[in-house]
């Protein structure tokens, strides 16, 4: 059985270390791994597959939406909204059917991308790119919703680290912001929750 407890608990650490240049990213979800099970090892490589551009298929969807983990699931079924959402706003732009390319899953209803729709108006693209980036990160926070000590906050850990990394490359200010935020969050998990060495939450 995994120690969720203590797994979250050195995510902070692990991230300070990433800050302070004296590693990256990658190696922080490597160390992540290396304390997990394999079994929670395969859903995190699921989740790093869906940063891989070439990897996101109809069929990876079609995975992604009937995986075992809610988080995968749910996370997926959002990225896909947002990236048709993206699409149709991009051939509406071009005058072309706002269907052509986007990844159609049936059977499903997606979200309401009313929220992506306004920040896709914007004409500054650095604002355009932030504004995409705090809706997945609400995503990520929302899915924690009720989970203290469990994967699903490993996940969206590393899922927002993967938008930190990006922003540090892309504007070190709104990365280090972010990075603070996360951190803030991980840290408020032990507060106001009591946790016994049994694994349960009093």
């Amino acid at each position: 059985m995994n120690n969720y407890h203590y797994i979250i608990a050195g995510l902070p650490d692990l991230s300070r270390d990433w800050m302070a240049g004296e590693t990256d990213a990658d190696a922080i979800i490597g160390e992540i791994k290396k304390l997990c099970s394999s079994r929670d090892v395969s859903v995190i490589e699921f989740l790093e597959d869906g940063y891989i551009a070439e990897n996101l298929t109809e069929e990876f969807y079609l995975k992604a939406l009937s995986h075992g983990n809610r988080f995968i699931r749910e996370w997926f079924s959002f990225d896909l909204d947002v990236r048709n959402a993206k699409v149709r706003y991009l051939n509406r732009s071009l005058g072309r059917n706002t269907d052509k390319d986007i990844i159609s899953i049936p059977g499903r209803e997606p979200e309401d991308m009313e929220k992506l729709d306004a920040v896709l108006a914007g004409t500054d693209i650095l604002s355009r790119e932030r504004g995409m980036d705090d809706l997945y990160w609400a995503k990520a926070e929302e899915l924690t919703l009720f989970h203290y000590f469990d994967l699903t906050v490993i996940l969206s850990f590393i899922a927002r680290l993967k938008i930190i990394d990006r922003w540090m490359k892309l504007d070190e200010g709104k990365g280090r912001e972010m990075f603070r935020s996360l951190v803030d969050e991980v840290m408020s998990t032990f507060k106001g929750v009591e946790y016994s060495p049994s694994g349960t939450i009093n």
